[in-house]
């Protein structure tokens, strides 16, 4: 089925690392080669039409290529694609994140959310003048070698060559609050911030507890040091808007990422003001102020417009009610299908899949997700895309989109029906 893929893949791999350009998107024994993508479908080059619940790496909540946002940027694009100065789509967009996310007092662009957040720890570090930052046993905040730990399993082990000052960054379990307490507790007199995402996207698709990001916020702002919240996967994928309004809690900063862009590259660090104007390099010498940049396409006419034009929609249209239903229908039939070998993690319209093995009976962190069957769950995913035009990154998480219909998500039962009937045989 996919013979011009192994052939454009064989040539991919004499140009690039490992065939890819991110790791993840290599899988055995070869990955797909797309050629177009629109509403729910992947068409690959062998012209294999595949229902997508990778989307993206999540971003596409309104489906591929939607028309809503692909006319507005085909404008765009005829009066230019690209100025290195002020543009107007930009303050359209801020006016609209700032008026929804209320920590976005001030805000800055740049092209990816590694890049947002590499910036709001260097920023952290600046205004409260500690060093060591918390994230979550899991947690994953992009490549930057500032976060960079703790990331997969075993999570003793380094995650990478090449990093240094690995000791300014600490690590603490998600969901347990007196652990984590008792850690930060540890290096509070240096601690400069923790970045935690609201629900653990890489780490298995897990969502945190009110009592434990209200617990971490309370110890964290009793000692002055700064609260960060990475919404890059978790903004505007519930709600229109962040999800931590919903919690109660006060972040300090805020990252934001994917469904913001539209599906173009985007970064955004949103921060309270006293905050963010550290950033100002009219107001702060040179050794007081937080140099945070963006880059030559950071704040780009294409990205801010996709971006205006996805919330435009998304404010618009009811969508959020919709794609919870197919979420929660999604989790509760595939546990009935799997019954309990498996236990489904997520929220809303993100739902995972964890194989249980060695005793495992709940999974409220990353090491709990650690300890299923990864291998069964690659086995399972690249199942669904060979038998039945179903595609899951192999071993990640699914998000429904817009173009998801509930006869998609009847498929996906009735094709993981299959495999647990084959899989017994």
């Amino acid at each position: 089925m996919t013979r011009r893929s192994s052939k454009i893949f064989a040539r991919s791999q004499k140009f690039h690392v490992g065939g890819v350009s991110h790791n993840i998107r290599f899988f055995e024994p070869y990955p797909f080669v797309v050629k177009s993508a629109k509403g729910k479908n992947l068409i690959d080059v062998d012209n294999n039409k595949f229902v997508d619940y990778w989307m993206g790496h999540w971003s596409l909540i309104l489906g591929h290529a939607p028309s809503s946002v692909k006319n507005r940027v085909q404008k765009q694009v005829n009066n230019g694609w690209m100025f290195g100065t002020v543009n107007n789509p930009t303050v359209e967009l801020s006016s609209t994140i700032q008026k929804t996310v209320p920590a976005a007092e001030k805000i800055r662009y740049v092209t990816s959310g590694t890049e947002a957040t590499m910036y709001a720890v260097r920023l952290a570090r600046s205004v409260t003048g500690k060093k060591i930052v918390a994230k979550i046993d899991g947690g994953w905040h992009g490549y930057t070698s500032e976060l960079l730990k703790t990331v997969n399993w075993p999570f003793s082990k380094s995650e990478s060559s090449g990093l240094v000052n690995e000791e300014n960054i600490i690590s603490i379990p998600y969901n347990d609050v007196e652990k984590s307490i008792e850690i930060l507790n540890s290096v509070k007199e240096d601690l400069a911030c923790t970045i935690i995402e609201p629900v653990l996207g890489g780490g298995g698709c897990i969502p945190a507890t009110q009592e434990y990001l209200k617990a971490v916020e309370e110890f964290v702002h009793k000692n002055n040091s700064l609260f960060l919240l990475d919404e890059i996967v978790t903004g505007f994928r519930f709600r229109y808007g962040c999800l931590y309004p919903t919690m109660k809690l006060d972040p300090d900063i805020v990252t934001l990422g994917k469904i913001v862009g539209g599906g173009f590259p985007i970064g955004v660090l949103c921060g309270k003001e006293e905050i963010m104007e550290y950033a100002n390099t009219g107001k702060y010498a040179k050794e007081e102020r937080s140099y945070i940049g963006g880059g030559t396409f950071s704040a780009n006419p294409i990205s801010m417009t996709s971006g205006h034009a996805t919330l435009t929609e998304l404010k618009k249209k009811s969508i959020y009610s919709k794609i919870s239903k197919l979420g929660n229908y999604a989790r509760r039939e595939l546990k009935k299908t799997f019954g309990d070998k498996v236990i489904i993690t997520g929220k809303d319209s993100l739902f995972m899949t964890h194989f249980v093995k060695d005793g495992v009976t709940q999974i409220n962190n990353a090491s709990d997700a650690a300890k299923c069957d990864v291998e069964l769950l690659h086995r399972y995913h690249t199942e669904l895309i060979a038998k039945d035009g179903i595609f899951f990154l192999p071993g990640k998480l699914g998000a429904i989109s817009n173009a998801h219909s509930i006869s998609d998500i009847k498929n996906l039962v009735n094709a993981t029906q299959r495999f647990t009937e084959d899989f017994h045989h």
